[in-house]
């Protein structure tokens, strides 16, 4: 009986990460068109690229630790990255909710790209919309691997956990630092 509650339990993780996987996401693009007027958060985007950055220390740390089997230091680097992209996320909306978009190449802040503000940024432009969008789809594409990871490291499953991480942390890794390099790229337009 203990053993069929067991895997009740875990079929219902299991339903909340792919529920947890499909409703983030959505969310997030429903709240881009929400705007509530009166409540510029404009200085959030450093702080959320500051989170990224640290982020991506934070998990290369977290890899250091696990290759010299520090296990428990591992553990506690993994749970400080998670709480670290829970704050991004909320930050991320506040900003996006309270604030119009920015575009890339935007000097005069007029909503939209002259011509010589497109040359300008002409030959950046390519560079800087591949980062951003592989940047927002492998950030949707890690939720499910970084969640399944995670629940398989905390029941003690080590080896689906491996499995997990050995496509997650390369993909998380690489939105946390493309976070920072789409900021630095953008920030002198907000």
């Amino acid at each position: 009986m203990n053993t069929e509650l067991k895997v009740k339990n875990e079929k219902a993780v299991k339903r909340l990460i792919v529920a947890l996987s499909i409703i983030i996401p959505l969310a997030v693009a429903a709240l881009f068109g929400i705007k509530i007027e009166g409540y510029p958060l404009n200085f959030l985007p450093p702080i959320y690229a500051t989170i990224n950055g640290v982020t991506a220390v934070v998990l290369l740390l977290a890899l250091v630790a696990i290759k010299k089997s520090k296990m428990n230091l591992h553990r506690k680097l993994m749970q400080f990255a998670m709480m670290l992209s829970i704050v991004f996320l909320l930050c991320y909306v506040a900003y996006h909710i309270t604030s119009d978009s920015t575009i890339y190449g935007d000097v005069n802040h007029d909503k939209e790209l002259n011509n010589e503000e497109r040359l300008a940024i002409d030959g950046s432009a390519m560079f800087y919309y591949s980062i951003l969008i592989s940047h927002i789809l492998l950030s949707v594409a890690v939720i499910p691997m970084v969640l399944f990871a995670y629940f398989n490291a905390w029941k003690g499953d080590f080896v689906r956990h491996k499995k997990w991480t050995r496509y997650a942390f390369p993909i998380w890794f690489y939105v946390a630092v493309s976070g920072v390099i789409v900021f630095l790229m953008i920030k002198k337009y907000y």
